[in-house]
């Protein structure tokens, strides 16, 4: 069984993230999506729309992914790797070169991210309706 990691917020799940997890599982046979928490994030001065727990349950009603697990810290990948023997990880493009220190653990996979749409975005667009 060939493994598939890959990491995010996926905040106001969109098209655009589906659509990644839909490649980043064509990659494999098993795909994980390790989850920032709510903590995770608020280290990363970032602020999710929905609370973990609904952005958990969201990625697990998609038919993509085999298993949601959190993600607490940056320097988790490697033993996320290891742990759960993912053969790839993968991230969207945004992201290129920043973690090909993990391609001695599996291969590493920069996917194309889908033009025209971001959570930022989407948020930005929510705020200007609301007003």
């Amino acid at each position: 069984m060939r493994r598939v990691i890959t990491y995010g917020t996926f905040d106001t799940l969109h098209h655009g993230h589906i659509r990644l997890l839909r490649r980043a599982r064509a990659l494999g046979d098993y795909l994980i999506v390790a989850l920032s928490t709510d903590e995770f994030n608020s280290l990363k001065n970032k602020t999710a729309y929905f609370s973990y727990e609904d952005r958990k349950q969201d990625l697990e009603a998609l038919r993509y992914v085999d298993l949601v697990i959190p993600e607490s810290t940056w320097e988790q990948k490697a033993s996320d790797i290891r742990l759960y023997q993912a053969d790839v990880f993968c991230i969207g493009d945004d992201w290129t070169g920043k973690f090909d220190e993990l391609k001695s653990l599996c291969q590493v996979v920069y996917l194309q991210r889908t033009p025209g749409i971001s959570s930022t975005a989407i948020r930005q667009r929510i705020a200007v309706a609301a007003q």
